[in-house]
């Protein structure tokens, strides 16, 4: 999994939760959306990065944003199959509105508290990674 996060509290807390829920996938962090789009193309520093299953992806970033960064992905061909969750604060109809017509894969807002903020975790992970069946990618 690929988590595209620039608040380091949300890191630690995204992986606390997945040391919790005993996740399986490997979690890799970037800072912003020019980070995540070299991660994912290989470039810069990243010709190592694996190809995620899952982006977990925050909306405000600097440098790129989330939206941007889920416009790139989805209509890049070798990207656009990777799954991704908008994982954000943002509360807007606009933002959940935009990011499912850039074709998110599901939008979910932070919960504030730590105990909830594990369920969702735990429920993205069951979802993407044991119920949907994701294409094989070569």
């Amino acid at each position: 999994m690929l988590l595209v996060e620039d608040d380091q509290g949300d890191i630690l807390l995204t992986r606390e939760a997945f040391d919790l829920n005993k996740v399986r996938n490997r979690l890799h962090v970037v800072n912003d959306g020019e980070q995540a789009m070299a991660f994912l193309r290989q470039d810069e520093g990243f010709a190592e990065a694996p190809r995620p299953d899952l982006i977990l992806l925050d909306l405000n970033l600097p440098r790129m944003s989330g939206m941007e960064v889920l416009r790139e992905v989805k209509a890049d061909v070798m990207l656009r199959t990777i799954p991704v969750v908008i994982l954000t604060t943002s509360e807007a109809e606009e933002d959940i509105l935009h990011s499912y017509r850039l074709h998110a894969n599901a939008y979910v807002s932070k919960p504030v508290d730590f105990e909830q903020f594990i369920r969702v975790v735990r429920q993205i992970d069951n979802f993407f990674v044991t119920v949907v069946k994701l294409p094989v990618q070569g």
